[in-house]
C-alpha cells in the first residue's frame, strides 16, 4: 500500500499514538480539520491531533453523519497526515458501510491516508446498530489492520448515551458494548455524551480498557478527568465550530461598528506562511 520508508514511518507513529493512551496523563486530543489547523495544534507541542468528521463535512459543505463519501473524507485526512510529523487519528464516523467489507475497504485506505488510528461509531442513520453486528464490525477492522501490517489503534465508539438511542440502561449497554469491543481487539473505547463526574468515574471502573470522553461545557476539568482515570478526552467538532463563532463574531462587528479590532487578536500573515512553509517529512 505504501513504500517501505512510508510504512516504516506509520508503524512507528502506530506505536507512538497507542502509547499515549497508557503514559499516566490523559492524551488530549485536539480535532482538526484541515493542514493549517493541524499545523497550528502540533506547533503548540501537542503529541498527536484528532480529525473531526463534522468540522471537515461543514468546511466541504456537507452536514455531519456520513454524507461524504470516504474517498472525500480520506482525501482530507491525507492533507492532515502530510502537514504533520505527529502521529494523526481520524474520524471515521460509522466506517462508510454497513457491512463488514465496507470497514476492511475503510481500514485499507486510513493506511493509505496516513492515520495511526481511526474512530468507529456503532450508529449510522441515527440508530444504534445492533449488539452482534457492532461487534463484528469491530472485529473486522482490527483483523484488517493486523493483516495490513499495520495494527492502527482503533477507538469504538459507543453511542447509547445519545439521546433516544437506547430505551433502557444506558449505563448497562455502554460498558456491555465498550467490553464486548475491547475483547474484540479495540484499543480505547469512546463513550460520548456523558458529562458527570460520577458516571465518567463508574464507566472508567467498569469498562475494562482505556476511555476516551469528549468534552464540552459541563466536562469536568482535566485534573479532575485524570484523578477518575480517563484515558483520552477529545473535544470532537468544538474546535472547528470555534473558528467559525469567530467569524461570526468579526461578522458582526464590522456590521455593528464598522470597526477591524478582530485584526489586533490574530495570527499574523508572516507567522503562518512561516508555519506552513515547515516541511514534516
Amino acid at each position: 500500500m505504501k513504500a517501505a520508508a512510508g510504512f516504516s514511518a506509520l508503524c512507528g507513529k502506530v506505536g507512538a499514538l497507542r502509547a499515549l493512551h497508557h503514559g499516566g496523563q490523559p492524551l488530549v486530543l485536539l480535532n482538526v480539520w484541515d493542514a493549517a489547523s493541524a499545523r497550528v495544534v502540533e506547533s503548540l507541542g501537542f503529541p498527536a491531533v484528532a480529525t473531526t468528521s463534522s468540522g471537515i463535512a461543514n468546511a466541504l459543505g456537507y452536514a455531519d453523519g456520513e454524507q461524504l463519501s470516504r474517498e472525500e473524507m480520506l482525501t482530507a485526512v491525507t492533507r492532515v497526515t502530510r502537514a504533520v510529523k505527529v502521529p494523526v487519528t481520524a474520524d471515521l464516523e460509522a466506517g462508510y458501510g454497513a457491512g463488514e467489507q465496507a470497514i476492511v475497504q475503510t481500514v485499507q485506505a486510513a493506511i493509505v491516508a496516513g492515520a495511526a488510528g481511526f474512530n468507529l461509531e456503532d450508529a449510522r442513520g441515527g440508530t444504534l446498530l445492533p449488539f452482534e453486528a457492532a461487534v463484528q464490525r469491530v472485529h473486522a477492522a482490527c483483523t484488517a489492520a493486523r493483516e495490513a501490517g499495520v495494527p492502527l489503534v482503533i477507538n469504538a465508539r459507543t453511542d447509547v448515551f445519545h439521546p433516544g438511542y437506547v430505551s433502557g440502561d444506558p449505563f448497562t449497554e455502554a460498558v456491555r458494548r465498550a467490553n464486548a469491543y475491547r475483547e474484540a481487539g479495540a484499543d480505547c473505547l469512546f463513550v460520548p455524551f456523558v458529562s458527570d463526574a460520577v458516571t465518567i468515574g463508574r464507566l472508567v471502573k467498569a469498562i475494562h480498557g482505556p476511555i476516551n470522553i469528549l468534552a464540552g461545557l459541563q466536562t469536568p476539568p482535566l485534573p479532575e478527568l485524570q484523578r477518575l482515570g480517563v484515558a483520552r478526552i477529545s473535544v470532537g467538532g468544538g474546535l472547528a465550530r470555534a473558528a467559525l463563532t469567530v467569524i461570526r463574531e468579526v461578522a458582526e462587528e464590522l456590521r455593528a461598528t464598522g470597526s477591524f479590532g478582530f485584526t489586533g487578536r490574530i495570527i499574523s500573515h508572516g507567522e503562518m506562511n512561516a508555519l506552513m512553509e515547515t516541511k514534516p517529512h
